[in-house]
């Protein structure tokens, strides 16, 4: 038997506005590395907006400025979603303005965004993605991707267990609509719920939306729009979520300006760890590679450059192929949560599974995370909505009792209905080209826990 791992989930699901838009742009991954000094990346400054709202200090980023000052090689690391992910929505220029801001200083930076993703997801792959690479200062950006809280608690307590000196920040990106809360003067309530875990651990946080709100309430500047069919307009986006440069300009200028009210004020002891506020905070969360399953024979370890898939190499070393039903894998652990991370396209099939040797059925909890209920019969289904003629990362976290489990999933000789799944606008590519949908591939990459591994005897 092989052994190895695996990610996505999806019962069919119909996604409307800006849940679709976050969704469908979940794509290949970015290079973990970037060059702050990059001279294509544009110059922003602080400006002189100010709204003594926009930014909340607390215990400030005491261990990353010292070393700045005294110009010692500095890490900064971007965990979020695709607004993270994508360049010129805030990421390049908050990290030029960081490298111009102590001249002469080595500043190395990290993009660990993955587009249309949680802090569930972010939560398992912390160790892996970020904290590997011992950065001094971590950026957590997850508001309009829902902000999972037990999830963002999980990534500031993993964080701070393994290096008390890794300062922390949370930044809050806004959908349109909660844009408009803004101008409202209101706090979207999940970030208000993120604020409140900031609050708690003392660490900094920053509206990066407060400014654009005041722009949009004074008409001089759009919410949302195309800018083809709104020329000499200043627009913030086109889609409702992604900022175009100019949006993102005005949040890497908010943490600008929050980074020299940083500097200002007085800095302060880092305190220890407090008591969580989620007693099912995501603080025990991992991603683990292919090797932690046992795989029945039918299964095939390939490299992702050899089956086109190289674009995903940052987050699988490699991944494991099968497609005949019945072809099977399994683990066993102790926790309450399971799931997996993989990719999605055209010909990917649907999984049985079983938990503790019984089907189950499954009740959602948010875009990718579901709890186990009484019934049975649940499939997991891994070709949805997006897989028409393109590929995605995406992943699945199953959550249950707490306890020792065993999962197993083998690949179901039912082939989903693609053409409805589709639906109507979509039917273009599965008419022309019906072999690459009628097939039931699984594309594994990674194993997501909350708890730890039972180590299995290899056969």
């Amino acid at each position: 038997m092989m052994a190895c791992v695996f990610p996505i989930c999806c019962l069919a699901q119909k996604k409307q506005g800006t849940t679709e838009i976050i969704a469908a742009t979940q794509a290949d991954a970015a290079l973990v590395f970037f060059e702050p000094s990059d001279p294509a990346i544009p110059v922003i400054s602080p400006g002189n907006f100010n709204d003594p709202t926009e930014c909340y200090v607390r215990d400030g980023l005491p261990h990353f400025l010292s070393k700045m000052r005294a110009k010692k090689p500095v890490r900064i690391a971007y965990l979020g979603g695709s607004i993270t992910r994508s360049d010129y929505m805030y990421r390049l220029q908050s990290a030029k303005f960081i490298q111009t801001l102590f001249p002469g200083t080595t500043v190395e930076a990290i993009n660990a965004g993955i587009s249309g993703t949680d802090a569930d997801l972010g939560a398992c792959r912390l160790q892996e993605q970020v904290l590997k690479y011992n950065p001094d200062l971590l950026f957590i950006e997850f508001a309009v991707n829902g902000g999972f809280p037990q999830g963002v608690e999980g990534i500031i307590r993993q964080t701070s267990q393994r290096n008390p000196q890794t300062d922390i920040c949370l930044i809050y990106t806004v959908t349109s609509a909660q844009l408009r809360e803004y101008e409202k003067e209101q706090i979207p309530s999940g970030i208000k719920k993120l604020d409140s875990i900031a609050n708690h651990y003392s660490i900094p946080s920053i509206h990066l939306a407060k400014e654009a709100a005041q722009l949009a309430k004074s008409g001089k500047l759009t919410e949302q729009g195309d800018p083809e069919k709104l020329a000499g307009k200043n627009i913030f986006s086109k889609d409702g979520v992604h900022p175009l440069i100019e949006g993102g300009n005005l949040y890497a200028a908010a943490i600008a300006r929050s980074l020299v009210k940083m500097m200002a004020a007085k800095a302060k002891k880092a305190q220890k760890l407090p008591p969580s506020l989620f007693s099912d905070n995501w603080q025990d969360a991992q991603m683990l590679p292919p090797d932690a399953a046992s795989f029945s024979s039918g299964w095939e370890m390939k490299n992702p450059d050899s089956i086109g898939f190289a674009r995903y190499k940052e987050w699988f070393p490699y991944i494991m192929k099968a497609e005949k039903a019945g072809e099977s894998f399994s683990f066993s652990f102790k926790g309450s949560m399971f799931g997996f991370f993989d990719i999605g396209g055209p010909e990917a099939g649907q999984l049985e599974m079983l938990v503790d040797g019984k089907s189950v059925k499954l009740k959602s909890k948010g875009t990718n995370r579901f709890a186990v209920v009484e019934g049975s019969g649940e499939k997991l289904n891994r070709f949805n909505v997006f897989c028409n003629d393109r590929y995605r990362g995406q992943f699945i976290c199953i959550e249950l009792k707490e306890g020792l489990h065993n999962v197993s999933f083998k690949i179901s000789e039912e082939i989903p209905d693609k053409r409805k799944i589709l639906g109507e606008r979509q039917l273009q590519d599965i008419s022309a080209n019906p072999e690459k949908y009628n097939r039931s591939v699984i594309y594994l990459g990674k194993i997501l826990l909350r708890g730890e591994l039972i180590k299995q005897q290899k056969l």
